[in-house]
């Protein structure tokens, strides 16, 4: 056999594929870490552009929403990880690979995603923006990462409560160590105030949508969001709650005003007022 047929074929070039919810989510994040910028600001427009051109259906922009605010709701903890599993000071990572391995790290610590798929769809997201060379980073992260759940992490990551408690509780609540302690001075001391606090301010918020009477109802608006994404209110009759947050104005009912978001202790204080009888009535 000669040389030329014992070489081995060459590995075809395959371009990474862009997958549009995690692109979104970092292009969120690049914007709050480089210009400052409010992630409740910066997602809604991207969301917008995003329906627009159909790149993605509502439960797509759920996950897009999850992704971007459930990151940087853990960002300290997911910190703390990552530098566990490097061999440098995370200050010379450089910014948008930390943005991608915090991106993965909440898909395998913080969401119900197998693994295989939150770290594949990582690192292919790190291919099309940081490059192959920095890709394979990425994957070493975050394969070291998924060998433990988050608990698991907490316990070797933080420092203990016997020896640094606002340290302790700022890692393990992702809370800035300032915020830990101005938020004990002001309860007064007590582990379990501050850790029932923390603990709620770390809590994924609801979004309700209210189906204006007459207009729209809320049958019609689980169908629209779909029974896995939204659920009945509590106590509005009007009320439907999105579970999976995602964003509103991609409903048909709310561009056209006939649902909007609304809690339902003011859905319940406005049909209060319109039952109410008026001056001169029983």
């Amino acid at each position: 056999m000669n040389e030329q047929a014992r070489r081995r074929p060459a590995t075809p070039y395959r371009r990474p594929k862009k997958d549009p919810v995690r692109m979104l989510a970092f292009e969120a994040l690049r914007a709050v870490d480089e210009r400052d910028a409010y992630a409740n600001l910066v997602l809604p427009p991207l969301l917008k552009k995003a329906r627009e051109n159909k790149e993605f259906e509502t439960r797509d922009a759920a996950l897009a929403t999850e992704l971007v605010y459930g990151t940087l709701r853990r960002q300290g903890t997911y910190d703390a990880i990552i530098s566990a599993c490097i061999d440098r000071p995370l200050r010379e990572v450089d910014p948008p690979v930390l943005d991608v391995l915090a991106l993965g790290a909440h898909q395998l610590l913080g969401t119900r995603i197998p693994t295989h798929a939150a770290v594949s769809a990582s690192v292919e997201l790190a291919r099309v923006v940081l490059g192959d060379g920095r890709a394979r980073f990425v994957n070493a992260v975050l394969r070291k990462i998924s060998q433990h759940d988050l608990d698991s992490w907490l316990q070797q990551v933080a420092p203990s409560y016997d020896q640094d408690p606002e340290d302790h509780l700022a890692v393990v609540h992702s809370h800035p160590r300032w915020v830990v302690s101005a938020l004990w001075d002001a309860l007064g001391g007590g582990r379990a105030g501050i850790e029932d606090l923390l603990e709620a301010d770390n809590e994924r918020p609801e979004v309700t949508l209210v189906a204006r009477p007459g207009r729209s109802t809320t049958a019609e608006l689980l169908e629209a969001v779909g029974e896995d994404s939204a659920l009945p209110g509590r106590w509005s009759p009007y009320a439907v709650r999105l579970a999976e947050g995602g964003e509103p104005g991609a409903l048909d009912a709310v561009r056209d005003g006939r649902a909007g978001v609304q809690d339902e202790g003011s859905q319940l204080v406005a049909a209060a007022v319109a039952n109410a009888p008026l001056d001169g009535q029983d």
